[in-house]
């Protein structure tokens, strides 16, 4: 596939598939006889790991490390092992957070006209009295 179809069909544009292929996050994509650039099943695996693990969170860098350790093979499993064990604990954290905040969000939707909104307006009240 070319650039402008891995791009269309990722949903990604050719400069951040360019880039990520520069900075060592993509293999090297195999090039046609004229130079253009030729993806097959393998760059589209990894395309789409990088895809959802960046949907995710996950750093540019970390991701960069793990292909690169990929590439040095099997004697760096257990290093990547590690980079994904972490990089999930630290996603798994993020998720707490972000799931108190919609338990936060639900309580005040829940509660808006008989707790909260009688709750702003008596701060509000309070702000403009404190103005005068």
């Amino acid at each position: 596939m070319t650039i402008a179809e891995v791009s269309a069909k990722y949903g990604m544009t050719a400069d951040t598939l360019r880039y990520y292929e520069r900075i060592g996050l993509l293999p090297p994509v195999p090039r046609s006889a004229g130079g253009i650039r030729d993806y097959g099943e393998k760059e589209c695996g990894w395309i789409e790991f990088v895809k959802c693990m960046r949907g995710a969170g996950l750093p540019i860098e970390a991701l960069t490390e793990y292909a690169s350790l990929c590439r040095r093979g099997d004697e760096t499993a257990q290093a990547r092992l590690d980079l994904l064990t972490e990089q999930r604990a630290q996603m798994t954290r993020r998720a707490e957070k972000i799931d108190e905040c919609l338990k936060r969000l639900d309580y005040k939707i829940n509660e808006y006209y008989s707790k909260i909104l009688p709750a702003e307006r008596k701060i509000a009240g309070a702000a403009d009295t404190a103005r005068d």
